[in-house]
């Protein structure tokens, strides 16, 4: 289910979702017996789930992944690339495993892109129908070099938060992670809109914590946050804003009408 993208990918360009999603779903990977994680529509080269088996083997040794591609061409070049945990099918958003398992974790990172928003709200259900209690989606759209991403997490109930995560060193506002959001928000991102607002606010801070950037932009990121969680509900704090993170809670950016 679901329609061939265009593939691009390469080496590093999901670490920061990689890392985001070992930190706050690694325990519940580790308790789970068996966990599978899926790299929904991985594209022309098989770099981003060789990368999720070793960023969450880190943090969950026994999780195995499965790369899942529409394209069958990508899925027979992905075959050399198997190994001791790491497999390779053809399929698309019905997410097929062996004895139809329920995977603990699903990522799908630049494959919404070309559909429409109206698309969406369906392709979630039908992704998170599919996860195992406790499991996560992660759905979300990054650059090409993985320096701006944007990304939903949601459970089996559906969206919890969105974060938003970024290399500081480049960054000269944070509303140009805006041409990033997920397709959800991407066109939400108008006047009236919850997203525009939260932006708008997200520049407003990041231009008052300007003399903390004598610090390094890590610390004018961190005054940032802490002036955003006065009127918004972030749900992480300094241990991910370091590192160059920020998340809110999907209620307060879901969509109007």
């Amino acid at each position: 289910m679901g329609t061939v993208t265009r593939g691009t990918t390469n080496p590093n360009r999901l670490r920061r979702m990689d890392r985001w999603i070992a930190a706050t779903h690694g325990a519940a990977l580790r308790r789970a017996e068996a966990p599978v994680a899926v790299d929904l529509g991985y594209g022309a080269a098989p770099w981003t789930a060789v990368e999720l088996l070793t960023r969450l083997r880190e943090a969950a040794p026994g999780v195995r992944v499965v790369g899942i591609e529409i394209e069958p061409a990508r899925v027979a070049g992905a075959k050399p690339y198997e190994r001791d945990g790491l497999s390779f099918r053809h399929g698309g958003f019905e997410v097929p495993l062996d004895g139809g398992a329920a995977p603990m974790l699903i990522r799908a990172a630049n494959v919404l892109r070309q559909y429409d928003e109206e698309q969406v709200e369906a392709v979630w259900r039908r992704l998170c129908a599919r996860l195992a209690p406790g499991g996560l989606l992660v759905e979300g759209t990054c650059d090409e070099i993985g320096r701006r991403h944007v990304w939903v997490a949601l459970g089996p109930e559906g969206a919890r938060t969105v974060t938003f995560a970024t290399r500081l060193g480049n960054l000269e506002r944070p509303s140009d992670l805006a041409e990033r959001l997920p397709k959800a928000l991407i066109h939400r991102n108008v006047p009236g809109e919850p997203v525009h607002a939260f932006l708008r606010d997200f520049d407003r801070a990041w231009a008052a914590a300007a003399p903390y950037a004598s610090y390094g932009a890590r610390q004018r990121w961190i005054r940032t946050a802490r002036a955003l969680a006065v009127d918004w509900p972030l749900a992480d704090g300094p241990a991910r804003w370091r590192q160059g993170e920020l998340t809110v809670r999907w209620e307060a950016l879901r969509p109007t009408g």
